[in-house]
């Protein structure tokens, strides 16, 4: 009887460790997607952030504001500036619409301010 047996615990931990082995690889794998979209979170931010910049860089000549070209920041991030005047391509407000688009890493975010 004990011979019939013996071969029994060899199979049973290469069961247990494959079992063990794809949980693992099933964790690591939601982990590693989980970063990925974490990494691109964070790079929306900075690109909304470099937008942000964009308009308020527009703002501080807020009396007869002008396309400014593509700025790079110190971080990498870039922004690209449009500004329409009331009326001009759907512009709707009162005096000016201006409308920054910040990149980074291939991101991309928008703001647009009328006034």
């Amino acid at each position: 009887m004990k011979n019939s047996e013996e071969g029994i615990t060899l199979y049973l931990s290469v069961v247990i460790m494959a079992m063990v082995l794809s949980v693992a690889l099933g964790i690591s794998t939601i982990f590693s997607g989980q970063l990925n979209v974490l990494r691109n979170m964070g790079y929306s931010v900075i690109a909304f952030y470099a937008a942000d910049a964009g308009i308020e860089n527009i703002l501080t000549i807020r009396g007869a504001p002008v396309n400014i070209p593509t700025a790079p920041l110190s971080n990498g991030a870039t922004y690209e500036v449009s500004v329409r005047s009331a009326g001009i391509n759907g512009c709707v407000a009162a005096n000016y619409c201006i409308k920054s688009i910040g990149s980074y890493k291939e991101t991309n975010r928008a703001i647009e301010v009328n006034y």
